[in-house]
């Protein structure tokens, strides 16, 4: 569940292996001499390139006392100097991180790499039975999504690639000091390509360019990672258990990139229909590639080493399928995996089964021969691939509004008379006796307007799909904003006018709860919905589990952070309950993004802390934005998170009962949750609030930094209610409030202590010990006040016009400010804040200097650009300052 954007920093935070929470302190790591190292280096090659190209610069970055940030075009060459190095500080961090992951296997064992298999099988002690068991139930589905967090360009990503895998090549010993010399010239001329390349996208990205984007990950890095993924739990179980497993964890990539059409119009059947295609022929590609490395290496002449009759006539038999004349008259392998790879090319494969199939059958003619270590080596990697990316690449989930998809319903039914109102008994009823009638009433497409074409066209695309060579290449209709039954039913009949049949539709309708409110009325809604038998048998023709998707950013908005967390957590509580009552079970799709207002949080502790029962072995979460680049750029990076993603989802399905649950923690959580929002609330409907939002943050000149192809409101309207999160929390942390992470909290503590007394004392502390939400809350919370900062929120609200407004909002979030951190050093015994994660707080003191000069600098940027006539342009240097920004930062909504 990812949930920050370094997969690797939850070992200082993690759970301990056993029973209970961590010491209230982070354990500090050595110091790394290494990472250190790297710095001064890289920090040696970046001055060069400003000496070459900006030789202020290069001056001003090291002047004594540190000057400011000249405003105007002068300012450029200075924020992406500091962008630059911001940048080379985490591909540095990085390296460090699994490069000391390897280090400590090396030197101590699998077994004591926290997170990894190794050490989760040895500390669940489980049998070979039981691991069998809980493997074949065992799935995760990383989901890399469409939204606009990614600041960065493909260009620049690409570069940092180059920059982290010279990195890794200057970790060996082994080169001459010419060598070295040679590999940091390289990493020198990278970071001149970072210079010269520019960061900032000058037009909007499109769909094929975001599309092109997600698909650059599984080449570079995902396809190689996920066997090698594979390959480390063969090993931890052979090393723990004393065997291999035939069973090997599920991983399923789903991707919502030319699929997620929730308020962006250029996402259209077509659109899909590209993504869907080159999602295919990248997979495809990647095969090929791999069937000509296999085939120049499996030299195996059969006059030298036979095979087994059988063996040798199943390679025949895949020889034979292919009409090209195979030169490889004796080499039988060889002439098998060209064959294969033909018929990949021509479409020869009616489905994915039959590909997996003949790579089985090559699997098991080496292993016949005795030659394990070349199936291993060769074919067991491709074999593993296909399992899991098919003839797809990733899964294709598909997101629309429900406002859409109703209205699309009510114009249908227009056709045949009035349509009755959305919400009253009427409707209810027609939705119902449509998905009970066998034959639907007669629809004249041609009259209907361009969305329910489109609509219709969508769902005729994902039947043909389903019935197609590789039926998972379609994922489920995610529905965004679900407020009741008749949300969910009304894709259903949806489905029907598009061509899915009557008696069982082969569609998986997601509902997407997102507000407060959704998220306590979501087990009334899916227990109505079972109610219609359609809906009902369908869903138990998918295996009577109901998949269910909840909204972190949009709760966080409408509630606040704590009451946003505790709310989720009731809501899975209630659901599992609520669907085992009739025979069904939940699976659930976690909507996380990158910063902790959105949901973010250490992998590891985040699934830990997920109610008892809710996980059972299967788990989908996004991977929004920055944090794809940031866990996905790279191979070793890619496997690590993978592996941590699964070991966390094992354990947790193995141990549900270490998740502390007590009635009056729940009804502490319950009064603390009231409480936040009542104070969260309050502060957005002060007067003015709007104003202030709007005025002491760079949210309307940001919609112009171009890092998106979908729109920052959903409908156009500028109202709070209508903004996305992203922006909001994009926002907050671009002034540094933060309030999104952390307002409401000591409001609540203070309200619960003062009416509880020392017994509410001892239960907040006592939760603090052992309930693993509570402390996970608390934690992230902490981390949110500590990178907040209330001197440069107090210069963006200067920008304020209105001084009784700026005076009366800003004193509000002072003074729930120090109460939160009064709170949080209560519950930790009085550290300073920040002292508890000496990791974070290492990293960000070494940029801390730096960002407040940019922040000075946009401050005064936005004040000459508010102050000039608007012709709609934001100049370079304030769009330079948001990137730089988010780099100094880590993220950016």
């Amino acid at each position: 569940m990812t949930f920050q954007t370094s997969p690797l920093l939850d070992t200082p935070e993690t759970l301990a292996a056993g029973t209970g929470l961590v010491s209230n302190t982070q354990s500090t790591p050595d110091p790394s001499n290494y990472a250190e190292g790297l710095r001064l280096e890289l920090r040696s090659l970046w001055r060069n390139i400003l000496l070459k190209r900006a030789p202020h610069v290069a001056t001003w970055a090291e002047t004594l006392p540190l000057q400011s940030i000249p405003t105007g075009p002068e300012a450029i060459p200075h924020l992406q100097a500091l962008s630059i190095w911001f940048q080379l500080l985490r591909i540095i961090d990085e390296n460090a991180e699994v490069r000391d992951r390897r280090l400590t296997e090396t030197q101590s064992g699998a077994e004591a790499v926290e997170g990894g298999f190794a050490e989760v099988l040895s500390d669940l002690s489980l049998t070979n039975t039981q691991t069998k068991k809980l493997t074949d139930s065992l799935s995760v589905g990383p989901t890399l999504t469409a939204h606009p967090t990614e600041a960065k360009r493909v260009t620049v990503l690409e570069i940092h690639r180059r920059i982290y895998r010279n990195l890794v090549s200057l970790e060996t010993q082994r080169w001459t000091p010419t060598e070295r010399a040679e590999l940091l010239n390289s990493l020198e001329g990278e970071i001149d390509l970072l210079w010269l390349t520019g960061e900032l996208r000058l037009s909007r990205p499109s769909l094929h360019d975001e599309i092109e984007w997600g698909l650059q990950f599984f080449r570079d890095a995902i396809f190689d990672a996920v066997p090698q993924v594979m390959d480390r739990f063969d090993q931890a179980c052979l090393q723990v258990l004393g065997q291999s497993l035939s069973e090997t964890p599920d991983i399923r990539f789903h991707s919502w990139i030319g699929g997620d059409r929730d308020g962006n119009p250029n996402v259209t059947t077509e659109m899909t229909a590209f993504a869907l295609r080159r999602g295919r022929e990248t997979v495809l590609g990647l095969y090929r590639q791999a069937l000509d490395q296999a085939a120049s290496r499996l030299s195996i002449s059969a006059l030298i080493l036979p095979l087994p009759e059988p063996d040798r006539a199943r390679l025949q038999e895949i020889v034979d399928r292919s009409p090209d004349d195979d030169r490889n008259r004796n080499e039988p392998f060889r002439q098998a995996l060209n064959a294969i790879r033909h018929r990949l090319t021509v479409g020869g494969y009616d489905h994915i089964s039959q590909f997996v199939s003949d790579l089985d059958a090559l699997d098991a003619a080496l292993c016949a021969v005795n030659a394990d270590i070349l199936a291993r080596r060769h074919i067991r990697p491709l074999r593993r691939a296909a399992s899991v990316f098919g003839f797809r690449t990733a899964t294709l989930d598909i997101r629309q509004n429900s406002t859409v998809t109703t209205d699309v319903l009510a114009e249908i039914w227009s056709q045949s008379g009035q349509a009755p109102e959305y919400g009253t008994p009427e409707w209810s009823g027609r939705l119902r006796a449509e998905l009970a009638d066998q034959n639907l009433p007669y629809q004249n497409r041609d009259a209907l307007s361009d969305q329910a074409q489109e609509l219709l066209a969508l769902l005729a695309l994902m039947y043909s799909i389903r019935t197609g060579p590789d039926p998972k290449a379609i994922g489920p209709f995610i529905l965004s904003m679900t407020r009741s039954a008749d949300d969910i039913l009304g894709v259903y009949l949806l489905a029907r006018y598009g061509g899915f049949g009557s008696e069982t539709l082969d569609i998986s309708v997601v509902p997407l709860f997102e507000t407060i409110a959704d998220l306590r009325n979501a087990p009334a809604i899916l227990l109505d919905v079972l109610d219609v038998p359609l809906a009902r048998r369908s869903l138990k023709s998918d295996g009577k589990v109901i998949e269910v998707m909840l909204g972190y950013s949009d709760s966080g908005k409408d509630g606040g952070y704590f009451c946003s967390t505790w709310e989720l957590e009731r809501a899975q509580r209630r659901v599992v309950s609520a669907l085992a009552s009739q025979g069904f079970k939940a699976t659930f799709f976690h909507g996380r993004g990158g910063s902790v207002s959105r949901g973010g949080a250490p992998t590891g502790r985040a699934i830990a802390a997920q109610p008892s029962g809710t996980i059972a072995g299967r788990l989908r979460v996004t991977e929004q934005g920055e944090v794809v680049s940031t866990k996905y750029a790279n191979r070793g990076t890619a496997a690590a998170h993978l592996e941590l993603l699964l070991s966390s989802t094992l354990r947790h399905t193995a141990n549900p009962s270490e998740i502390t649950t007590r009635p009056e923690f729940d009804d502490a959580l319950d009064a603390l949750s009231e409480l936040s929002q009542t104070a969260y609330v309050s502060l957005l409907q002060m007067p003015g609030f709007l104003d202030y939002f709007q005025q002491a943050s760079p949210v309307e000149e940001l919609a112009r930094l171009k890092i998106g192809s979908r729109p920052a409101r959903r409908f156009g309207a500028a109202s709070l209610d209508d903004l996305r999160a992203i922006p909001w929390v994009f926002a907050w942390s671009q002034n540094r409030h933060l309030i999104t992470g952390w307002y409401g909290f000591g409001a609540a503590m203070a309200s619960f202590r003062k009416f509880r007394g020392a017994r509410g004392d001892e239960v907040l502390q006592d939760m603090f010990q052992h309930s693993r939400l509570f402390r996970l809350a608390v934690d992230e919370i902490e981390k949110s006040l500590y990178q907040a900062d209330m001197g440069i929120a107090t210069q963006y609200s200067e920008l304020v016009h209105d001084e009784e407004t700026r005076q009366r909002i800003l004193r509000a979030i002072n003074s729930e400010y120090d109460i939160a951190c009064g709170a949080v050093q209560f519950l930790t015994g009085g550290q300073t804040i920040g002292q508890r994660f000496p990791r974070l707080r290492e990293r960000f003191e070494r940029k801390q200097v730096e960002l407040a000069r940019i922040h000075t600098l946009q401050v005064r940027l936005l004040q000459q650009l508010r102050n000039e006539p608007y012709a709609g342009s934001v100049p370079v240097p304030l769009l330079q300052s948001m990137n730089a920004i988010s780099a100094g930062l880590g993220w950016t909504g």
